[in-house]
């Protein structure tokens, strides 16, 4: 295989981890949303539930990013689609897991890892804008 090969094969592998990762956040995200819609109700308290909605909301909204990083990387390669989608799965889980968490546990402890997952969602908007611009 020439370089030219193994950077394609590299791409295309990126973007289906980009899209399958977003197509798994989805389907947990409508999961989730679903047990505290309905299951989740009937123990949890009415501020509790709302930060769980939150972390719905925003896992949801951001396996759709992670499918328009999947699309920006196949439709103009660079380095900046992938790291801005690992920003997306990393503000996921930081941001959403530590609101899950907080909702579920009721450990507001846990509210100090959350700002993290916004500066992963905050950088992973930048980068996908500048992945665009320089397209």
């Amino acid at each position: 295989m020439q370089a030219d090969d193994v950077a394609k094969a590299t791409r295309q592998m990126q973007v289906r981890w980009l899209a399958a990762a977003g197509a798994i956040l989805g389907l947990t995200g409508v999961a989730t949303g679903a047990f505290g819609a309905h299951a989740a109700k009937a123990w949890m308290a009415a501020e509790r539930i709302s930060v769980f909605e939150t972390a719905t909301r925003y896992q949801v909204l951001h396996a759709l990013a992670l499918f328009a990083s999947a699309w920006v990387l196949q439709s103009w390669p660079g380095r900046l689609a992938w790291v801005a989608g690992l920003c997306f799965v990393a503000g996921t889980v930081l941001f959403c897991g530590s609101l899950y968490l907080l909702a579920l546990l009721d450990l507001p402890r846990l509210g100090a890892i959350t700002p993290f997952g916004g500066l992963g969602f905050l950088a992973g908007w930048t980068l996908l804008v500048v992945a665009l611009l320089r397209s």
